[in-house]
């Protein structure tokens, strides 16, 4: 009898696993959409679990970016609400790196033909420009930075690319950073009722949304330009007799 072969078994592994967290989800989405409906009943959760409600916090925050169709910024905006600015963003961080290290290496080395397809399917306009590394970090890291816009997909499409691990996360960590420290103060100070703060925070928000989403085509063209320059300064560099003292 043939043994089948190691790529079927990948796949058929593959697809019990999607389809255990597809039936997960859909079995706990009530629950989770019900904590999710107001920061004070995703606050009261998080501290009914006691010494847990930090793990709790992370997981769904990796829990977001993994699988749920949970938009960051509510998460990001809880942890500064339930823990307050620097103890939020550190949460949410941690969370931000570790679903993102799962959605990143599951891709690279597991499910890389599966979230191909997907992406061919759903047809993103900005796909074509996805195999030129200088011009794709560019895009990362403009993106990562607007506020507002949709992240997570793209830490799947990162894994089907040649970028280094490294660099990837290195683009994730600066782009995101400032937001998720903004978000955190705006649920910091809405919990603290300082009202003025956050209503200041969130304009800019909106304002750099706003901004970034205009001219982010000419911040990608620039970032990759200049990165194309600094290359072609460095090979010239690199190609220049050297002259040694005599």
């Amino acid at each position: 009898m043939p043994q089948p072969s190691k790529k079927v078994m990948t796949n058929l592994l593959l697809g019990l696993f999607l389809m255990l967290s597809i039936g997960l989800l859909v079995y706990y989405s009530p629950a989770i959409i019900k904590i999710m409906s107001s920061m004070d009943n995703f606050r009261e959760y998080i501290h009914s679990t006691g010494h847990w409600g930090p793990i709790m916090f992370i997981l769904f925050q990796i829990l977001q970016i993994v699988v749920a169709p949970i938009p960051g910024e509510v998460v990001q905006v809880a942890g500064g609400y339930i823990y307050g600015t620097a103890i939020g963003s550190l949460y949410t961080t941690i969370g931000l790196i570790l679903g993102s290290a799962i959605a990143f290496y599951f891709t690279r080395f597991i499910g890389r033909a599966y979230i191909s397809r997907l992406l061919q399917k759903k047809n993103y306009k900005w796909m074509s420009f996805i195999h030129d590394e200088k011009k794709f970090s560019a895009f990362l890291f403009i993106f990562f930075v607007i506020p507002g816009l949709p992240k997570d997909m793209l830490v799947f499409v990162a894994a089907l690319t040649s970028i280094r691990s490294f660099k990837f996360f290195m683009i994730l960590i600066i782009g995101r950073l400032p937001w998720i420290i903004a978000s955190a103060a705006v649920g910091s100070t809405i919990h603290m009722q300082q009202y003025t703060i956050a209503i200041s925070i969130s304009v800019i928000a909106v304002i750099g949304f706003v901004l970034g989403y205009i001219y982010r085509e000419k911040l990608v063209g620039l970032f990759s330009r200049s990165d194309r320059t600094r290359t072609k300064t460095k090979a010239k560099l690199k190609a220049a007799p050297s002259y040694s003292k005599k």
